[in-house]
């Protein structure tokens, strides 16, 4: 919160309200103080304290920010409904106008001087940018966002944090994804901070990177951690719809506590509303799980469950690696067909610098696909294009298994020298020391 006006100017603001309502300085003072007190303080010559600023805006019917910087509550209040309409819009799946309304909201926190507003619009537009693939623009707005919040608790700073990690991931730079979120998952834990909402966040963020570095015992245990913590709301966004017309209503009358309250309520109603999303994660980790052990049948049922919770109109970069454990599953149900038709919508969607881990499993499948219809020249193709962009990215345990399927392929069709080269670059990544070993595993919650 911006710092209070001088004591001149409130004193002055103080006379101003005293005056418009008709009372003597020795009402406005009574019981607490006294009418020299109220005196000197609307001449300017005293700083007064907390207690009295309350006493007085309990006096003279105002609110205590109203009377300390001169801003009415009410206009506090419209820009926070107005933020969660962003949210709401964001939540629906309208990144692009939902950016639009955050970017004039943040003006607007900027001119007012309003650190939590300006957090939240910020906040907002990185989410914002993750939808529409702009990584690096994503990454500068998180920042800032973490930088607004100031030294608030650091449960309050999590979707800033995440929101960085989650940039970093879906740049390919999963080392730092995982340090960024394990990090901050110990801190809360280790400091008694159990705050249930920001820890299944952080929970549900960490499985993709830890999928791709290997770590597939630890991504297993914060999907069950995520799906332990999760809110049991109904339909949040029902709830939240209903939160925003109440606080409409509420500040129509004048009633502009009460409607602070319940814009509250669904700013985070719509935020969880974003966590359920990510809650398709978990979903995801256990069709993996599923289709290690050859339950494909459930495997597919989950894998299709985590799709519907991320439509690819509202997360294209998330639902593409789930389609791609998806099409692994149809190939293995001998539905080869229907596999590669979703992988094809995966990387049409995809780029080197927007989802280079997603784009590589597509061609990696494709490329095993196209060997089990005996097309080798398609499949080395799509090979050699998959380990460019794991290359890229520093994912050395699927490089190896990469390195592997391109030997075998290389060996079969009398390429024996080049098939060698390929399985020793394999056997490189494989050994590199520090790629898949993260350290002690972050501290758990009492559940």
């Amino acid at each position: 919160m911006p710092e209070r006006d001088d004591p001149v100017t409130i004193g002055r603001r103080v006379q101003r309200l005293r005056v418009e309502r008709g009372l003597t300085q020795k009402q406005v003072a009574e019981p607490a103080y006294t009418p020299a007190y109220i005196s000197t303080l609307e001449a300017g010559r005293v700083r007064p304290s907390d207690d009295a600023l309350r006493h007085l805006c309990d006096r003279l019917g105002v609110g205590f920010e109203e009377l300390a910087t001169g801003r009415p509550a009410r206009l506090v209040t419209d820009l926070r409904l107005r933020l969660t309409g962003a949210q709401r819009t964001l939540a629906t799946g309208e990144a692009e106008a939902a950016a639009g309304q955050y970017t004039r909201l943040l003006a607007e926190a900027e001119e007012l001087d309003l650190g939590e507003e300006r957090a939240a619009a910020l906040l907002g537009l990185g989410e914002c940018a993750v939808e529409t693939g702009e990584l690096e623009e994503a990454r500068q707005y998180f920042e800032r966002a973490e930088k607004a919040c100031g030294d608030v608790p650091l449960p309050a700073r999590v979707p800033a944090l995440r929101g960085r990690a989650l940039s970093h991931y879906l740049a390919g730079e999963l080392r730092y994804s995982v340090y960024l979120l394990e990090s901050t998952i110990d801190e809360l834990n280790r400091g008694g901070l159990h705050d249930p909402d920001a820890l299944l966040l952080l929970y549900a963020s960490v499985i993709a990177p830890y999928m791709d570095m290997g770590a597939h015992a630890r991504a297993a245990q914060a999907a069950e951690l995520a799906l332990a913590l999760a809110p049991r709301a109904g339909d949040p966004a029902l709830v939240a719809h209903m939160h925003r017309s109440v606080a409409r209503t509420l500040l129509a009358e004048g009633r502009v506590a009460e409607a602070d309250a319940s814009l509250a309520k669904a700013a985070e109603l719509y935020r969880q509303l974003q966590i359920r999303t990510e809650l398709a994660n978990c979903h995801w980790m256990r069709g993996y799980v599923y289709a290690q052990n050859g339950e494909l049948a459930r495997a597919e049922d989950e894998l299709r469950q985590a799709l519907t919770m991320l439509s690819a109109k509202r997360a294209a970069l998330y639902s593409s690696q789930v389609a791609v454990e998806l099409a692994d599953v149809l190939h293995r149900r001998g539905r080869s067909e229907e596999a590669a038709a979703l992988l094809q919508d995966v990387l049409s969607d995809l780029s080197s610098e927007r989802g280079a881990l997603h784009s590589a499993a597509a061609h990696r499948l494709l490329g095993i696909i196209a060997e089990d219809a005996r097309d080798t020249e398609a499949a080395e193709e799509h090979y050699v294009r998959a380990l460019s962009l794991l290359e890229r990215a520093g994912a050395a345990g699927d490089l190896a298994d990469l390195c592997r399927l391109l030997g075998d392929l290389l060996r079969r069709t009398g390429r024996v020298e080049a098939a060698l080269d390929a399985y020793r670059t394999g056997l490189g990544h494989r050994t590199a020391p520090g790629t898949t070993t993260l350290g002690p595993a972050p501290a758990q919650p009492p559940l």
